[in-house]
């Protein structure tokens, strides 16, 4: 049976586990939602816990919604290059960041247009950094209790804490905050480098609250 996810900005360690261990179905059906992981992630800076967020244009339709696959980025200004710099600032003493760099980068330098389209690009990467195939299958209609699907929408809710338990690994900043988890799986795989197919897959996905 394959499993219902949304497609966010580089999806933290939860939703990238359950990536690589079920049969994914990517819903791309549904309307564009705020507050969620769909144009936010999460990584550690030297100041701590740090969201990049991605700007969106808000043209919702009739009552003021509107399509995930239609939300489309905002491009005045250079977002892409703020997002990069952070990333570099933030990681280039972990271990791996120099061995994805070169990967990772052309996200941040080729123009988007559309959300959802960038989102799942940057899932492509992470799948090709860590040699995993990148699930295609898309959702052509939004079905609001699907029977035949293991429903994981609810991982793309930002403001939902999920009771893992998470395996401490070393961070970057971990001597300033400690550990942090559930972050962007580019946390980890700057810090982890091919470890990390292992750390995900050994992960015990029982999620009281999902």
């Amino acid at each position: 049976m394959k499993t219902l996810l949304h497609p966010t900005y580089f999806p933290n360690i939860i939703t990238f586990a359950v990536i690589l261990k079920h049969d994914i179905l990517w819903e791309t059906a549904d309307n564009y939602q705020k507050q969620t992981y769909r144009n936010r992630c999460y990584i550690c800076t030297d100041q701590g816990k740090h969201m990049l967020s991605i700007p969106i244009k808000h043209a919702g339709g009739d009552q003021g919604r509107q399509r995930y696959k239609e939300v489309a980025l905002d491009n005045s200004y250079s977002w892409q290059r703020q997002h990069w710099r952070t990333l570099q600032t933030a990681y280039r003493t972990s271990p791996y960041f120099e061995y994805y760099e070169e990967e990772l980068a052309p996200l941040f330098e080729n123009p988007f247009k559309f959300l959802l389209d960038f989102n799942l690009q940057t899932i492509a990467a992470i799948c090709s950094c860590l040699d995993v195939e990148m699930p295609t299958d898309r959702t052509a209609v939004y079905e609001v209790s699907p029977d035949h699907l293991v429903d994981k929408r609810v991982l793309v809710n930002a403001k939902k804490h999920f009771k893992i338990a998470q395996q401490p690994y070393v961070q970057v900043f971990g001597d300033r905050h400690g550990f942090i988890e559930n972050l962007s799986v580019l946390d980890l795989i700057f810090n982890e480098g091919p470890s990390t197919v292992t750390f995900l897959e050994t992960m015990d996905l029982t999620i009281p609250n999902a």
